[in-house]
């Protein structure tokens, strides 16, 4: 194992930012594989040490604890996954419901291939459920993506897509719930697909007022 501190002489360091965001992404991408492979009670960090090929200083200077490590990876996850909520979320024209969550469940898919930190988010959640420090920043993640929903179905009573008298805090928390529902689904029925889920968006909206606007 390579000792990170080598990189060190005389006290003076000669570590590129370049080269530290190198060890991160190293340390991150092993503790990926481990969690994926065995979950993240079963993980232990010699098993992350080991698959990072780094010794216990090395991964220990970028990361305290293995929550850390847990957190970093729901980070980058949520963060990217919220942008293009709100993206898509925030286009004007206003899009109909079946086009706006067909797109979102077609970036998760591309986020939950094979190896990919979105894989982890039943795990995520279940910890989340009892750790109280990391259960804390998901809650505050999942209360700014909610939210969006929430102007979302505003901007749907703005256009005239909904009645005036829509409850759109109701509306965009039971919206907010289908993304978390496809996750649940895919990964672990595996027989729910984007097209799927446009599908029954259109059925339960053919009767609604939910019904998307003729092109």
């Amino acid at each position: 194992m390579e000792n990170e501190y080598s990189f060190y002489i005389s006290g003076m360091p000669r570590v590129s930012e370049e080269h530290l965001e190198r060890r991160r992404a190293q340390i991150l991408d092993a503790a990926r594989s481990c969690f994926i492979r065995k979950g993240f009670h079963e993980t232990s960090m010699q098993d992350i040490f080991a698959e990072s090929g780094l010794s216990a200083g090395a991964v220990y200077r970028y990361f305290k604890s293995k929550t850390e490590i847990i957190e970093a990876l729901a980070a980058g996850t949520i963060g990217g996954l919220a942008g293009y909520v709100a993206s898509v979320l925030k286009e004007d024209p206003v899009p109909a419901l079946d086009d706006a969550v067909g797109r979102l469940t077609e970036q998760i898919v591309t986020m939950a291939g094979p190896g990919e930190n979105l894989r982890l988010a039943p795990q995520a959640w279940a910890l989340a459920m009892y750790d109280e420090q990391f259960g804390t920043y998901v809650r505050g993640r999942m209360t700014e993506v909610r939210t969006l929903w929430i102007m979302y179905v505003e901007r749907l009573r703005d256009a005239g897509r909904v009645p005036a008298d829509t409850d759109c805090t109701a509306a965009g928390k039971a919206l907010f719930s289908l993304l978390p529902g496809f996750v649940i689904q895919y990964l672990l029925v595996g027989d729910l697909t984007p097209e799927d889920f446009r599908r029954g968006l259109r059925a339960l909206a053919s009767s609604t007022t939910l019904t998307p606007e003729p092109t």
